[in-house]
């Protein structure tokens, strides 16, 4: 979900009247729930209908949802303690809850589970799910987090709150649920959260779960970075904030990561001072030390690529840390998109070998073209057994028609600590997708439900085996048995590779 850069105040008055604003003021910093919203106003939550069997499309792609209705922003976890136990998740458009999808056989098949929520608040008011981020913890516990956000039925927004599920069979079900961070809307909104859990046996905080996410704010005592610490498996969540108290929330897009021995990161994209920004913890996340810098860039907050019909791609950093027993165990790495000097944009890395102190230079991941293609949605994932820094991303090389229409997803990997990835990268999407198509229905005409992939995807690697999940178009003019509509289709797709 992403949230624009005007005061919240504003902002809410604007969504009174969601109607005219989708219809006649669709731009790229609408958050992913605009008109999700509107939908759901205008025509009722779909029922729950729950996923047909996951529909394999060659070479390993798996459509995991494989059900009625468009997903977007995919995320993905995997189990320490047996690999072959997978989580993800991912927003629903046309439903209300989040959506979980589970997987016992290393990602052949997937099951889905709708993730709980809240009572609504007030009379005839709803609440949704968005945002998902998965995480295991070293006794195999599953924790899904994702943002409710609270209305009242064309009214405004009655608040929102931070959600971390705990499941105890690998995310096929969720029992237990944290509610907390709460607001009423008026001084902050809690938007985009990421997670990670402490797994290193030596810790002094082994399985501390990390929850950060930004505060998007229009006042000076609200906003900033939000980090929540639970050290009772889920239970109770303390949240504190992470970057300086006294300025107003000008950031988005959090990265919390945790080093070799127990130390806690937080990276964020700081768009006013254009620049992907890093702190750190070093007693469990009870106090974060002075945000500094890891690298100046030239996108501010997003950029409107050919590849995207309705969205613009937002910028936001993917870190990790090396925690294998390898020659670069506890070295730091950072990803972020930016623009290259021929107008498009691509996927630069930088990395630290003294606890973020001081950063590389950025370079970049994916193999060089001379003609123009686009790289965003990227996620990272450094495999705590092998040491490799793994990558996977949006691209639009196979594009012939100069248009750059077409995406696929591409993975890259560096086993030289982040020194060279890689050539030539791997194609894990064995169809394109085209998020211009349409049916002549949806969405070319008629609801422009605006969230096409989201604002990013996902990736989980160990044991040199990684697993990507994206948003995937491709069954864009399918009809999907047992749907009530003849409407377009983004699916979540998943695939494994070695």
């Amino acid at each position: 979900m992403r949230l624009a850069k005007s005061w919240f105040g504003v902002f809410t008055a604007v969504l009174v009247f969601s109607t005219l604003a989708v219809a006649q003021n669709n731009n790229s910093k609408n958050p992913t729930w605009w008109d999700k919203y509107d939908y759901l106003f205008h025509n009722g939550p779909d029922p729950a209908t729950g996923p047909t069997a996951p529909v394999s499309s060659g070479k390993g792609n798996v459509d995991a949802s494989n059900e009625c209705g468009p997903q977007s922003e995919t995320n993905i976890a995997l189990s320490t303690v047996n690999p072959k136990i997978l989580a993800a998740g991912s927003n629903e458009i046309f439903r209300l809850p989040m959506r979980g999808y589970y997987s016992n056989n290393g990602g052949s098949s997937w099951g889905g589970v709708d993730l709980p929520l809240p009572p609504a608040i007030g009379t005839n008011g709803i609440d949704f799910g968005s945002d998902p981020t998965l995480a295991f913890d070293t006794l195999g516990n599953t924790f899904y987090g994702y943002i409710v956000v609270f209305f009242s039925n064309g009214n405004g927004i009655n608040g929102t709150e931070m959600a971390v599920a705990r499941s105890a069979d690998g995310g096929k079900t969720y029992p237990s649920v944290t509610f907390f961070s709460f607001s009423s809307g008026s001084d902050h909104f809690n938007d985009k959260p990421m997670m990670t859990v402490d797994t290193n046996s030596n810790s002094p905080y082994k399985d501390n779960i990390y929850i950060a996410w930004d505060a998007a704010s229009g006042g000076s005592t609200g906003g900033g970075i939000r980090v929540a610490t639970s050290t009772d498996h889920g239970a109770t969540f303390n949240t504190v904030r992470a970057d300086d108290p006294k300025g107003p929330g000008r950031s988005i897009g959090t990265s919390p990561f945790v080093g070799p021995n127990g130390e806690v990161y937080v990276a964020w994209n700081d768009y006013a001072a254009n620049a992907i920004v890093f702190t750190r913890s070093l007693d469990g996340g009870t106090t974060w030390q002075t945000p500094t810098t890891v690298s100046p860039k030239t996108i501010p907050f997003d950029i409107a690529v050919p590849a995207e019909s309705f969205r613009a791609a937002l910028v936001y950093p993917s870190c990790d840390a090396d925690r294998s027993s390898g020659p670069h165990r506890g070295r730091l790495y950072c990803s972020w998109m930016d623009l290259t000097s021929a107008g498009t944009t691509d996927i630069f890395l930088a990395y630290s070998d003294d606890r973020g102190s001081t950063w590389t230079a950025k370079q970049t991941v994916a193999d060089q073209f001379a003609n123009k293609v686009d790289r965003f949605n990227h996620w990272m994932s450094l495999d705590s057994v092998t040491g490799d820094v793994n990558l996977s991303f949006y691209d639009t090389r196979n594009d012939t028609t100069g248009q750059r229409y077409m995406t696929d997803v591409y993975f890259t990997q560096s086993p030289n600590g982040g020194q060279t990835f890689r050539t030539p990268n791997t194609r894990v999407t064995t169809v394109s997708s085209n998020e211009h198509d349409c049916d002549g229905l949806f969405p070319c005409s008629g609801i422009n439900y605006g969230n096409q992939q989201g604002d990013y995807e996902g990736l989980v690697s160990f044991g040199g085996v990684s697993h990507p999940v994206w948003t995937d178009s491709r069954r864009q003019l399918d009809r999907i048995t047992g749907c009530s509509r003849n409407l377009g289709m983004e699916e979540v797709f998943t695939a494994t590779v070695k």
